[in-house]
């Protein structure tokens, strides 16, 4: 359902459940990235009304899974630590290149966004079903069903407003180059890396 060309190697969990902690923090930055992308898709994009009506909700959507994420570290007994670059985002987001329309950036935006959120989706699903962790399997389930929205709403949103041939060839191209990027990752305890 999800197109990824590649999938995460299932012993990624095994990797997770050594420093839980760890994911924990990755995963509540994660949620405050898109939550940022979202209010930036507004400042940047405000003629393109049905986006910004969608984006507003997802914002209040993602800082409350910020708020649940964060919930966890704090009841277990952990603080949240500081943020460290995303190797996979930044691998990615340089696919496209600089520059052209503004409705071709905006696409190529949008297709970021799908992608990653997609890759979060295999994720989640990945840890609700390895995890022994039952609860925090069960959460990351839940979760899955919101990324999985995400990803085919700003999929369809690319459809929409760019030329759908060139929006499909544009995302199996992407596919194509994001699964060359993930075989040099699933090494640590992060969401996407």
């Amino acid at each position: 359902m999800l197109g990824l060309k590649l999938p995460t190697d299932p012993r990624w969990v095994n990797i997770v459940e050594m420093n839980i902690e760890e994911i924990l923090t990755d995963h509540a930055y994660c949620e405050q990235k898109a939550a940022s992308t979202a209010i930036s898709l507004i400042v940047s994009f405000p003629e393109y009304t049905e986006l910004i009506q969608e984006m507003v909700l997802l914002v209040k959507e993602e800082i409350s899974h910020f708020k649940m994420v964060h919930d966890k570290i704090i009841e277990r007994g952990w603080v949240m630590g500081r943020d460290r670059k995303d190797d996979y985002v930044i691998a990615i987001t340089k696919f496209f290149p600089k520059g052209g329309s503004r409705t071709t950036q905006l696409v190529h935006r949008l297709l970021y966004a799908a992608l990653i959120e997609a890759r979060s989706c295999e994720r989640f699903r990945l840890l609700s079903e390895e995890l022994e962790d039952k609860e925090l399997a069960t959460f990351y389930r839940n979760l899955m069903v919101s990324e999985a929205n995400h990803y085919t709403m700003f999929l369809g949103f690319a459809r929409q407003y760019g030329d759908r041939k060139e929006v499909d060839k544009k995302w199996q191209q992407l596919l194509d180059f994001e699964a060359e990027v993930m075989k040099n990752l699933s090494t640590g305890e992060s969401i996407h890396g």
